[in-house]
């Protein structure tokens, strides 16, 4: 990424989540999560809205799953309300999906679910995310969250019942403790 979107993509995520580790500039995702960055810029090189895609393999209900999630959405506060979130989620979620990935999952803020929904992903209601590691687990319910999914290989789509009404041991480790 060039470095002039990399410092305004920096600014907008720190204006969000204040305080990111100083110590650490430009890393907020374990590597290890295959962290993907999707930026959408106007014609003048100006970040209207950024996120990144974190990538794992992930066990449940019997079965292992390529899933991917969303990280750090953020939209530049000069331009929401315009569009540019969701077209920038929409396209994430065709991106995850011709990835090959078995299913998009992840959490967000719960007055943000419509927003979601209308860039088509679906509020699994009752599930819950489970952060962390095995060691320090980080479930999703000690926030006012909701999970956001969709499914995409024929085997995630026909187990995507199982997904309801569930703890998913997402275990992304202690950098990225919930996407």
């Amino acid at each position: 990424m060039p470095a002039a979107v990399r410092e305004q993509v920096s600014a907008l995520q720190e204006d969000a989540w204040p305080g990111n580790d100083p110590g650490r500039p430009g890393v907020a995702h374990d590597p290890a999560l295959s962290p993907l960055s999707m930026v959408l810029v106007d014609d003048g090189g100006t970040v209207l809205a950024a996120l990144d895609i974190l990538t794992k393999h992930l066990a449940h209900d019997g079965g292992r799953y390529l899933a991917s999630g969303l990280s750090t959405v953020v939209t530049s506060p000069a331009h929401r309300r315009r569009g540019h979130g969701r077209r920038l989620v929409t396209a994430a979620r065709e991106a995850i999906q011709a990835s090959g990935a078995d299913l998009g999952i992840f959490t967000c803020d719960r007055p943000l679910r419509g927003f979601y929904a209308s860039a088509g992903w679906q509020c699994l209601g009752g599930t819950v995310l489970i952060g962390g590691t095995p060691q320090q687990p980080f479930p999703s319910d000690q926030l006012d969250k909701v999970t956001m999914a969709a499914f995409f290989s024929r085997r995630a789509c026909a187990h995507a019942r199982s997904f309801r009404h569930s703890r998913i041991a997402l275990y992304p480790g202690t950098i990225d403790r919930l996407w």
